[in-house]
């Protein structure tokens, strides 16, 4: 049986913008030995799948730094402290990177971003009836494309490695179990 490790030090190595990075000691329950682990505090992030009256999805595209190409994606971002829950920093996200509105916000689901190091989860929310209702309002280190796709392109831009960014397929497959529904 698997067990919880006991946490005997933890000290934060590191201060960042979008994360903090912090050295944890543990003992394992099965060994008695002492680990050290490093861990990313990071902010709760949140995706949108926007579709649009007509059921096409508004997708972006944008540069990623830590694999320097350009991705396909759906809009989203940190849950800022600003913002009243994950839905609103949902909304305000879509708005920013495409400049489209929702009708409604519907909860989809969440992951754990990546539990080995970071400890903040990924929240999904559908945005139904999005239109264009002003232009995207970018912060100086982004530089977003917004593309429209049809609904049932998605599954082939996943299996034909057009959407990568895992965060985004996960957002997707909680897309699927909802349209299941």
């Amino acid at each position: 049986m698997i067990r919880q490790w006991k946490k005997i030090d933890s000290q934060t190595i590191a201060d960042f913008r979008i994360f903090s990075a912090r050295k944890d000691t543990s003992l394992s329950p099965r060994t008695g030995q002492e680990h050290s682990f490093f861990i990313l505090d990071s902010p709760d992030w949140v995706n949108v799948i926007p579709v649009t009256p007509d059921g096409r999805i508004v997708l972006i595209r944008q540069y990623r730094h830590g694999i320097e190409q350009v991705t396909l994606e759906i809009p989203g971002g940190m849950v800022d402290g600003d913002d009243g829950d994950a839905a609103e920093a949902g909304r305000r996200e879509l708005l920013e990177e495409t400049g489209y509105a929702a009708e409604e916000v519907i909860y989809l689901g969440s992951v754990h971003s990546n539990p080995a190091f970071l400890n903040n989860q990924t929240y999904t929310y559908l945005a139904t009836s999005v239109r264009r209702v002003q232009e995207p309002q970018f912060d100086g280190a982004e530089d977003i494309e917004v593309v429209l796709a049809d609904a049932a392109e998605i599954p082939d831009m996943i299996r034909h490695g057009r959407i990568t960014h895992a965060l985004v397929v996960a957002a997707f497959y909680h897309y699927s179990l909802y349209k299941e529904q």
